[in-house]
């Protein structure tokens, strides 16, 4: 593991637990991962950041590793807007003004958010996939049956069956889910053991479930979230310098990142990864750190 301190810092509604390497006084960099992963997925990222002088930080998201709330009464959300209130909410507490963020999945989704509503606090945007807020206003429009095959865990967590099924078989659903979104990776079986105990957050199932299910408008949002995710469902535009990532070889379906071109306004870079899937951090570091450095001041 390459990252040498562990934090906990407390927000609004959680005690965020973080990982960093580097020198506090360098240039931040706030490294966020998705559904289902935890801050392994950057342990060979953060050493080439950190040697470049750059002072990186890997927060759990709400839901995994040691991430907690605060009070037993607050939703346990999973929505958009939550997470880039998060992102928000970290960076406030550690003093970070503004930062370059980079994330995939969940934490790309919650790199977006805070890129395109507060972009005095972000330096640079890498994002694996392009574009990663939904529109929930189009949520009940059908994909490419394709892509809808690639979706069977979110329309397995809209029922019962399906929280119980994430509840009792956690590890082998979300290996599963690692192996098949990284077809080529020979490695995803064993890396996913670093990562198995950060799916045994108490709040883990109750966030993914909310998560999977708000996104089809199934169940309502946390009410202090609204306002934002009124302001999301604007589509705004992300104007900070942007480099996105694509995954060719991708096992979850869903559009090119060259579809949501559009919504890019400032510097934009788009680099294809032949060979690599849905983990890019993980299955090309490189790759990744070096998009994170092209915007690293």
């Amino acid at each position: 593991m390459s990252f040498l301190s562990s934090g906990r810092v407390q927000t609004p509604v959680l005690d965020i637990g973080y990982e960093s390497a580097g020198d506090p006084g360098g240039p931040p960099v706030i490294l966020l991962h998705g559904f289902p992963y935890d801050v392994r997925a950057f342990d060979d990222v953060a050493p080439i950041l950190a040697g470049q002088g750059a002072y990186v930080l890997a927060p759990y998201l709400r839901g995994f590793g040691p991430t907690r709330f605060l009070d037993p009464a607050t939703i346990r959300s999973g929505q958009q807007a939550a997470l880039g209130q998060d992102l928000i909410d970290f960076m406030d507490a550690l003093s970070i003004g503004k930062a370059v963020v980079a994330g995939y999945d969940w934490g790309g989704r919650a790199a977006c958010v805070v890129a395109a509503l507060e972009p005095g606090r972000v330096a640079g945007l890498v994002s694996v996939g392009g574009y990663n807020m939904h529109n929930l206003a189009r949520s009940g429009e059908p994909a490419l049956p394709e892509w809808e095959r690639s979706y069977w865990y979110q329309y397995y967590f809209h029922s019962e069956r399906g929280r119980r099924g994430l509840e009792l078989n956690r590890e082998e659903l979300c290996g599963l889910l690692w192996r098949t979104w990284s077809p080529g990776w020979d490695g995803a079986r064993q890396a996913f053991t670093a990562s198995a105990p950060s799916l045994h957050n108490p709040d883990f199932v109750d966030v993914v479930i909310h998560s999977y299910r708000h996104r089809y408008g199934l169940v309502d949002g946390d009410p202090r979230y609204q306002g934002l995710e009124e302001l999301i469902a604007r589509e705004p535009q992300i104007s900070v310098p942007t480099v996105i990532l694509e995954s060719r070889d991708d096992g979850v379906g869903g559009p090119a990142a060259a579809a949501g071109r559009g919504h890019f306004t400032g510097p934009y870079r788009h680099r294809v990864l032949p060979g690599i899937g849905h983990n890019v951090p993980q299955e090309d570091p490189d790759a990744f750190a070096q998009a994170v450095l092209s915007l690293v001041g």
